[in-house]
């Protein structure tokens, strides 16, 4: 009786980590990151291109970043940063962005202007086939609310 709880045992342990074993080996790819091809010369990879600033109150913070990498092998120079109109205000990185290296673009929305909007901000670099990028910010700027109305006050009736 011994011998048929021992080899039962032993069956059950030895399905169980077999059964981890392949759980292991079907997450790994997944959770390995996926990365940007490297490309000769300067590279320019975003983590996003669109920021969606959802629904803001109105003179809310407007500052949001661009996350992007350099998947090249030269120094990334990024010339220029352009708002679509005035109330786009980006900034642009002043040193070179170094092989495999992040860096971010940052871009200033004026939330005093009211309701929905969409923008979009070009960056100029020397990026190896895409010398120009447009990138994208979105969202709803809310009015202030309005305050309650204070109900008028009853008239006063002289007692007679």
């Amino acid at each position: 009786m011994k011998k048929i709880f021992l080899l039962a045992m032993l069956t059950v342990l030895g399905v169980t980590t077999s059964n981890a074993q392949e759980i292991k080996k079907a997450k790994a790819p997944a959770d390995a990151k996926v990365a940007a091809p490297k490309i000769e010369g300067a590279g320019m990879v975003f983590e996003t291109e669109t920021i969606d600033y959802g629904t803001l109150e109105h003179n809310a913070e407007g500052t949001r970043k661009f996350v992007f990498t350099n998947n090249g092998n030269k120094p990334l120079i990024i010339s220029n940063t352009q708002g679509s109109c005035g109330c786009t205000i980006p900034t642009t990185p002043k040193e070179p962005i170094a092989p495999g290296a992040k860096g971010e673009i940052g871009v200033h929305y004026a939330t005093d202007r009211v309701g929905a909007f969409t923008k979009t901000v070009t960056v100029s670099s020397n990026a190896e086939g895409q010398p120009s990028k447009v990138l994208t910010i979105k969202g709803t700027i809310l009015p202030d609310p309005t305050p309650a109305a204070v109900p008028a006050a009853a008239p006063t009736v002289p007692k007679s």
